[in-house]
């Protein structure tokens, strides 16, 4: 009698329930996926109901080939992929590649890998759930079918080897109109007025601020306010307090999980969905893609002794939380760890910090809530009707706080100073005056989206589910629709108006503003995209029409509809769509006309090229005058280049001295700035200023890039044509386009030719480090 084999997706996974399971059980991994459908065609048939041409990919093979003889050998199989619609996909494949009935296989799932959850699972097996299975694959197909019928067009109207996704497109175009919007505000000014007062004799004074409601949209008018409080007597009008209290926030979802680790951590969706698969994997944290904030009756109580043991009994407060969404559907379970008396764990770095955030997060949500005491100060003058308020909080009871506190995507702007304790006053109390001042502040757009607010956005909406929010944003991002990064601020000037000792004063004063760190823009390319798409392709582009696609997968998973008839009624009217495009529209370059060159007076536009975006000055039907082309520099774009900033880029290239003998060329390319010196390229920062790098600057640069270079190559081969080079990850051989690992243990150094041979002639798909044999070295 052979082994009860048991499949999982992931080496790590399997590795962690081996542990768990006696020598009468064989746990291995199928690597994820083992059939899809081929890449390079569409592999549905239309006419067939749709039916998806799954293959077993080259490269699971070998592997397909290893589970079916091990299959053979085994007395029971149990699939034990993850419990969402993509696990049960993965083991109904499964099923076909093993030749198993899926209505007779032993499909086992649970949401946390632990000696007791794993154990109660293999003891009551199900059956396929072939809803959950359909859903997963009306996705597929349609998410295939968008991409393959569209992305043609893309290519014919816009520009070649452009992609087009169902739900990616919806995501850039969220990005791009939040961008216009950014682009369109107009900025106001108003003078936000603020008095330092100040309460105790002198020596032992103690200050505080207060903030006046009314605000100034002129600095007179501020100016006239500020001196006519300028001899004025300020006292205490009415104090209030109030009781107040502050709740913990649900235990994590997917969605909040990616969005409170980006701001807390720093991390990126898809870096907090890799560090959180280990964490699963390794028995950790419950399942990771989850929309619901449940938390089981057993979680409850392990929850409840880890919070009496560590803070006592008072800062206990158990809640039941329940899900908002009703078509929460992947999971029974909030993300939560295994063991709640564990507040910290082995492991990376990494999954260190997440671990600790979970942890904190889950515990957080079963203790009391924080009490706090609210303070409100009225302070009034005998010059006129104008009051200033200054507000403070003082925590009584800290409850959960003591643990964690959940951020927000804004930083708050109210001074600390306003939020400390304030000093003990009653009503009627004088007041001094340490200054008054009226300061210029700039209304502001909303905020780009940063990863995690775009996938808030995105569940707003209902525009994905849990499994599709990373892979999505690091597509869109793959796909240079949309590029994140931080970008410097500019400098304006503003008025600061002040009252002090009596007398009022001006100064201009200046200020960064609009600095970026680590946000979305979208790319020239993905705002031509998304406009094509929502000329042509109102339906797909439409949120609500995306967010009722969502629903009717999850009717499709709750047997509630069929999946190839769903794919139908939306199949017909596209495919016309997509027709009557390619025959009607026109090819589109965003071409923007900018005015006049003054010295040739030619036309100047911008619209984008074969390499990217650029600046052209001509025509292209001029025969006299051939056109003559600049690329854009990074942070610029199409929609809001000015006729000065493009009629820069002409001055390119520019000599920035010799070296050498020979000239020193800076300019900007396909790739970014660059320096051109005797026939090679330089690279420059991105955002370096073209017109400043000088003489010193660019030599520095090509010295220390050649230095670089020569630190690189450890040998060289010319007969072989190959080298071999110290890279990021340690040596390896480089042969033309391809690399070469060098094998474990061997000082590259010390390669003979003999031995760079030996390894370069071995096939790509054999390439797997050996050690040399001693003799041979």
């Amino acid at each position: 009698m052979g082994k009860n084999l048991i499949i999982v997706e992931s080496p790590a996974k399997a590795k962690t329930i081996n542990k768990f399971l006696g020598k009468d059980f064989l746990v291995t991994s199928c690597y994820g996926h083992i059939r899809d459908l081929p890449e390079r065609n569409l592999s549905i048939d239309i006419g067939n109901n749709y039916e998806p041409q799954y293959v077993v990919t080259d490269d699971k093979k070998k592997l397909v080939a290893d589970l079916k003889k091990m299959a053979k050998e085994s007395s029971d199989i149990y699939l034990a992929t993850d419990e969402d619609r993509e696990g049960e996909a993965i083991s109904w494949h499964l099923c076909s590649v093993l030749g198993l009935d899926p209505a007779k296989a032993k499909r086992i799932t649970y949401t946390e890998i632990t000696e007791k959850a794993i154990k109660a699972a293999v003891g009551r097996p199900r059956t396929i759930n072939m809803d959950l299975v359909n859903a997963q694959q009306a996705r597929r197909v349609l998410d295939r079918i968008v991409g393959y019928e569209l992305s043609p067009v893309l290519w014919k109207k816009v520009k070649p080897n452009l992609s087009a996704g169902r739900v990616q497109s919806v995501a850039v175009r969220l990005i791009v109109e939040r961008e216009r919007e950014i682009n369109q505000f107009t900025v106001s000014s108003a003078f936000k007025v603020v008095a330092v007062f100040t309460t105790g004799e002198k020596g032992s004074q103690v200050s505080f601020k207060a903030e006046c409601p009314q605000k100034f949209n002129k600095g007179d008018k501020a100016e006239a306010f500020l001196n006519e409080l300028s001899d004025a007597l300020f006292s205490v009008s009415n104090i209030e307090k109030k009781p107040g209290k502050r709740t913990p926030s649900a235990p994590f979802t997917t969605s909040t999980l990616q969005q409170e680790a980006s701001r807390k951590l720093g991390f990126s969706v898809s870096k907090t969905m890799v560090v959180a698969q280990r964490l699963y994997e390794a028995g950790h944290i419950t399942y990771m893609r989850t929309d619901s904030v449940n938390l089981s009756e057993t979680a409850l109580e392990d929850l409840s002794e880890a919070i009496r043991s560590r803070y006592g009994n008072n800062y206990l407060k158990t809640r039941k939380y329940t899900t908002k969404n009703e078509s929460a559907q992947e999971a029974h379970e909030a993300i939560r760890p295994t063991d709640s008396k564990a507040g910290s764990i082995e492991g990376d770095r990494d999954e260190q910090r997440l671990y600790e955030l979970i942890w904190k997060r889950t515990i957080a949500s079963q203790m009391s809530d924080a009490e706090i005491e609210k303070t409100q100060l009225t302070a009034g003058n005998n010059k006129n009707d104008a009051v200033f308020v200054a507000q403070a909080e003082m925590i009584v009871f800290d409850g959960f706080l003591k643990v964690y506190m959940e951020s927000t995507d804004e930083e708050s702007e109210t001074d600390e100073e306003q939020t400390a304790l304030l000093p003990p006053l009653k009503t009627g109390d004088a007041l001094g005056v340490k200054e008054i001042t009226a300061t210029e502040k700039f209304s502001k757009p909303q905020a780009r989206y940063t990863e995690a607010s775009l996938v808030k956005k995105m569940e707003e909406l209902g525009i994905g589910r849990p499994s599709t929010y990373a892979p999505t944003i690091t597509t869109i991002q793959k796909r240079a629709y949309v590029v994140k990064e931080s970008r410097e601020g500019f400098e304006r000037t503003y008025q600061l108006i002040r009252l002090k000792a009596g007398k009022v004063s001006s100064e201009s004063l200046k200020e960064v503003f609009g600095s970026e760190k680590n946000k979305l823009f979208p790319t020239d390319i993905g705002m031509l995209v998304n406009d094509f798409l929502l000329d042509h392709f109102q339906t797909i582009m439409d949120y609500r029409f995306t967010a009722g696609i969502e629903e009717r997968f999850d009717k499709i998973a709750e047997g509630k509809e069929v999946w190839n008839q769903m794919i139908d009624s939306f199949y017909k009217p596209f495919h016309e769509n997509v027709s009557t495009t390619e025959k009607e529209s026109a090819r589109v370059t965003g071409e923007r006309i900018l005015g006049t060159d003054p010295q040739s007076g030619l036309q100047v536009s911008v619209r984008l090229g074969r390499y990217g975006a650029m600046a052209v000055i001509g025509k292209n039907d001029d025969e006299e005058n051939k056109p003559r082309y600049a690329s854009l520099r990074p942070g610029q774009s199409i929609e809001n280049i000015s006729l000065e900033q493009a009629l820069e880029l002409f001055k390119l290239p520019r000599i920035a001295g010799q070296f050498e003998g020979k000239e020193m060329k800076v300019n900007n390319g396909r790739f970014g700035p660059y320096i051109q010196h005797d026939g090679k390229f330089y690279s420059l920062p991105k955002d370096a200023d073209l017109f400043a790098v000088n003489e010193e600057e660019a030599i520095r640069i090509i010295t220390e890039k050649r230095e670089a270079d020569r630190n690189k190559l450890i040998a060289d081969f010319p007969s072989l044509e190959a080298q071999v080079l110290n890279g990021r990850f340690g040596p390896y051989i480089k042969k033309g386009k391809d690399n070469f690992k060098i094998p474990k243990g061997t000082d590259a150094s010390t390669l003979t030719e003999e031995q760079v041979k030996e390894i370069i002639s071995v096939p790509q798909e054999e390439r797997k480090p050996k050690r040399i044999p001693k003799g041979k070295k």
